[in-house]
């Protein structure tokens, strides 16, 4: 009876345990197809011909090209932009990578009196909305001489990634024991030399992964670029993009568009396949205690 009452409570177990596992990979499923369906639709669209564009099939029913010919025409600039999009995004991600690591070090490591404080206007000044600061940066940036040029875009992109980067580093440092310098200066290494020997290999993971963030951020950057720049050879990709204009003033290039979208979105998915495992460990690795 016994036996029989354990096989009953086995069957129940594994009959849960395959309902659990059924519907956690159908909960993936339903997330991933509601996060790439819109980039799906945008590839769809991309590929349609002007005539089919509105067409609402899964795929299109003629394959076309042209809306990526038009984006490469030479009148749009549109690689160049992209090339401005890579610079400023690029420098951007560096200046916030090398300032946020010195800084969220110094907070995970020294002790001394308002570190708190600072720690919660670091996190204030991300919160703080752009679209409020936009105009006196415009008429700062007038008066320098700065309007059509990169650092126009790179100091207030560098000014939002900075507070991000530094308290994701922050904690990402405290959870690296500090044992690792003490080990380090025992052996003969000064402060300095045991972060950038020791410290810095270990915490490559949460760089990489900060990297990727305040990159991605600054590269879809629109506000701030299409404000502080009105030449086409100096706009970055998400202007040009919402630039386009078809044959007539009344008639929006929607398959163009979407073709740049897809022109865009592709180094993202690239840079992030690349280094996935290094974001993940970089993820996994700030929510461990050590």
């Amino acid at each position: 009876m016994k036996q029989k009452t354990d096989q009953r409570m086995q069957k129940k177990s594994k009959l849960r345990a395959a309902l659990g596992n059924t519907s956690s990979i159908a909960g993936i499923v339903l997330i991933v197809i509601f996060c790439l369906a819109p980039f799906y639709w945008m590839i769809v669209s991309s590929l349609r011909p002007a005539r089919d564009i509105f067409d609402v099939t899964l795929w299109p029913k003629t394959v076309s090209f042209e809306n990526y010919l038009a984006v490469f025409d030479p009148s749009r600039h549109f690689g160049r932009s992209l090339w401005n999009s890579l610079i400023v995004a690029g420098i951007t991600t560096v200046l916030a990578l090398l300032i946020a690591t010195v800084a969220a070090y110094a907070l995970a490591r020294i002790e001394f009196r308002g570190k708190f404080l600072i720690l919660t206007v670091v996190m204030a000044a991300s919160m703080f909305p752009l679209v409020a600061i936009i105009v006196p940066l415009l008429k700062l940036f007038t008066g320098w001489g700065w309007i059509n040029t990169y650092q126009s875009m790179i100091l207030p992109d560098l000014s939002f990634a900075l507070p991000l980067a530094v308290w994701n580093l922050t904690s990402f440092f405290k959870q690296m024991p500090v044992d690792l310098e003490q080990a380090a200066m025992v052996d003969g290494c000064t402060p300095g030399q045991a972060f950038r020997k020791v410290i810095l290999p270990l915490a490559a993971p949460g760089m990489f992964t900060t990297a990727i963030i305040v990159f991605i951020n600054a590269w879809n950057e629109f506000l701030v670029a299409v404000t502080m720049v009105n030449d086409a050879a100096m706009q970055t990709a998400p202007v040009a993009i919402s630039k386009f204009g078809g044959i007539s003033q009344f008639e929006t290039p929607y398959g163009s568009q979407m073709a740049a979208g897809v022109v865009v979105t592709i180094p993202l998915v690239i840079l992030v396949l690349i280094f996935q495992r290094r974001i993940v460990a970089g993820l996994a690795a700030g929510g461990l205690k050590q």
